[in-house]
């Protein structure tokens, strides 16, 4: 719980003026049924202790992702997993994009570590480029973290480049944190858990938060092959961090394959229609991959809309942007009609 300790994040509807949410980039379509179901059929035994090896869960993932069972670690969260990698790691010199998912700093802060950021340059908008490779060996940092595709930019690294961070971080001896947690809303993005067992140094995070809407569920995953590492940051969790409604709801949510389809179908066609309406708009907009799209203003339009009682992410508490950058999820049409709505009364009435 947060006390008199500012939230840095979107997702915060609960003071009662918020009529439509774009700020929080979950599933469009909510939860699963399965899963809604799975989760009222665990309450009759919420008596019990959760499992603390999350066995079955773990299981179900194995088969889900195709990687060994013993290469997956489970949290409450992807953020709880953020924080375990950090404690077991205890990194001295760390390296991230600039802007990325803050709570790698937070986390990597919270042990001591010195944060070094790549930028992004608007000019290539927001694309990782060759030059990454470069900042890898000017500073051999101990890890490096990596959103694939890019919170909040959703740009995706091209995989051959990809590829390349990665052999050249075994070269270097750095270990390799790659976040694929909105992968599954991608068309064309190529994970890089088949080099799991080539790469011990790679660990790859996960969560069912966003793909499934399951947010206030808290689960996510880890995978790598370097056991040693999954030992460690097990040591730094108490033993029943992932609940027992949370293993459930995750087992069920793995069979939701035709809904991850679904959810994909309707992200790509609604992020397009509401990127050329903010182009239409005068807007700098950014390619997205993913399920929410960043885009550049003006400083208050947030404010404003949360005056009509739409919610959009001020991203100017991002390392690399400033003020008058928005994230704005990819919701079903009629939402995003309304969004747009909004904006157009905005600007008329600046």
């Amino acid at each position: 719980m947060l006390y008199n300790v500012f939230n840095p994040h979107g997702g915060d509807i609960y003071d009662g003026s918020v009529k439509l949410d774009f700020s929080a980039n979950t599933n469009p379509f909510g939860v699963p049924d399965a899963v809604r179901r799975a989760i009222a059929d665990a309450a009759c035994m919420v008596d019990r202790y959760p499992d603390p090896y999350c066995r079955k869960l773990t299981e179900a993932l194995a088969g889900f992702e195709n990687v060994k069972r013993e290469y997956i670690f489970c949290g409450n969260g992807a953020a709880d997993i953020i924080y375990s990698y950090c404690e077991a790691v205890h990194p001295r010199t760390a390296l991230e994009l600039a802007p990325t998912f803050l709570e790698y700093t937070a986390a990597l802060e919270k042990v001591g570590c010195r944060v070094l950021r790549h930028t992004l340059e608007i000019r290539d908008d927001f694309a990782l480029t060759e030059s990454f490779l470069e900042c890898l060996n000017r500073y051999k940092p101990e890890t490096v973290f990596l959103c694939n595709p890019n919170n909040p930019t959703g740009r995706l690294i091209e995989s051959g480049l990809l590829f390349k961070v990665l052999e050249e971080c075994r070269k270097l001896n750095i270990r390799l944190f790659v976040d694929e947690c909105f992968m599954d809303f991608t068309v064309d993005g190529i994970s890089v858990k088949s080099k799991l067992s080539e790469y011990k140094n790679l660990i790859i995070l996960k969560a069912f938060t966003k793909s499934y809407g399951m947010a206030g569920v808290r689960l996510g995953y880890c995978m790598t092959s370097d056991s040693e590492l999954l030992r460690r940051m097990s040591e730094t969790v108490q033993p029943w961090n992932v609940s027992l409604l949370a293993q459930e709801a995750g087992i069920a949510a793995l069979n939701e394959t035709e809904f991850l389809k679904r959810t994909v179908e309707l992200v790509c066609t609604e992020r397009k229609w509401l990127a050329e309406k903010l182009r239409s708009m005068g807007f700098h907009v950014t390619d997205s991959s993913a399920n929410f799209i960043l885009f550049k203003a003006f400083a208050g339009l947030d404010i404003r809309l949360r005056e009509m009682g739409v919610a959009i992410r001020n991203c100017s508490n991002y390392k690399g942007l400033e003020e008058g950058f928005y994230r704005i999820a990819v919701r079903r049409h009629h939402e995003n009609e309304s969004l747009v709505s909004a904006i157009k009364k905005v600007m008329t009435g600046r």
